[in-house]
């Protein structure tokens, strides 16, 4: 299975096919702007040299970047890197390349506030549609999160899996594909600062979280938009301090 952006970040890179080489270092390369905007890519023939594939291979590869929106080919005139208001933001592949090219805070930010217009109302329509099941699983998850022993990195996986379990309770299909966005975020956030620096931080975190689901559990529309605004507030102010605290060189 395909890794995501947080899981890529904790355990590294995983082994890769020839095919998912090229479109990863060929996709770093865009986002990083070695290949700006409006650049033909060199050659098939010098990319399936480099690379060291057959032309299938570097086919296929560029269809996949083709369909992440980064790149589209001209016939006679090559393939073209295209604009940044074409590339598919919501792509785990581009979010991860973002985050490689360093922590950037207007990328956060904009992160941030997409997820500030999503995940209010999955916690709201979660609060109308949600099982018994999946209200039980979502406080077991948030209690977990106050687990002492939490590393950031476990920590960070918990986190990720009660937002999905939010997604997926507000039984609205399209708020699921926003997971890429919500991992991308705790991607940044564990990256710069973890609560799990501290036991206080960790029962903070555990407890903000378990508020969305006791208003969930009382039907409260209202009120599980509000306590998952809080939640991203919180994580959204965490980073602003890191950031404060991170050299020019290193923020990207």
């Amino acid at each position: 299975m395909k890794k995501g952006p947080l899981e890529t970040l904790i355990t590294g890179v995983d082994t890769r096919t020839s095919h998912s080489q090229v479109v990863d270092v060929l996709g770093r390369a865009i986002i990083s702007g070695e290949f700006p905007v409006g650049t033909i890519l060199p050659g098939d023939q010098e990319l399936a040299m480099r690379f060291k594939v057959s032309r299938t291979v570097l086919r296929e590869a560029m269809k996949t970047l083709a369909a992440k929106g980064l790149i589209v080919p001209r016939a006679r005139i090559g393939t073209r890197v295209t604009a940044r208001n074409q590339w598919n933001l919501f792509d785990s592949d581009i979010l991860t390349w973002h985050f490689h090219n360093g922590i950037d805070e207007d990328f956060l930010t904009h992160i941030s506030e997409v997820r500030m217009a999503f995940e209010p109302h999955a916690a709201a329509l979660a609060a109308i549609h949600a099982t018994d099941a999946e209200i039980s699983h979502m406080m077991r998850l948030a209690v977990a999160m106050g687990d002492p022993a939490h590393t950031p990195e476990s920590l960070a996986v918990a986190d990720l899996r009660f937002h999905l379990a939010v997604a997926e309770a507000s039984a609205n299909p399209f708020m699921r594909s926003v997971g890429s966005l919500i991992e991308a975020a705790l991607v940044g956030i564990f990256k710069l600062s973890s609560p799990a620096a501290d036991r206080e931080g960790i029962e903070d975190v555990s407890r903000n979280h378990i508020r969305i689901v006791e208003q969930i559990s009382r039907r409260d529309e209202a009120g599980a938009r509000a306590a998952m605004e809080v939640v991203i507030r919180v994580g959204r102010a965490r980073v602003r301090v890191a950031m404060d605290d991170v050299p020019e060189t290193a923020a990207g």
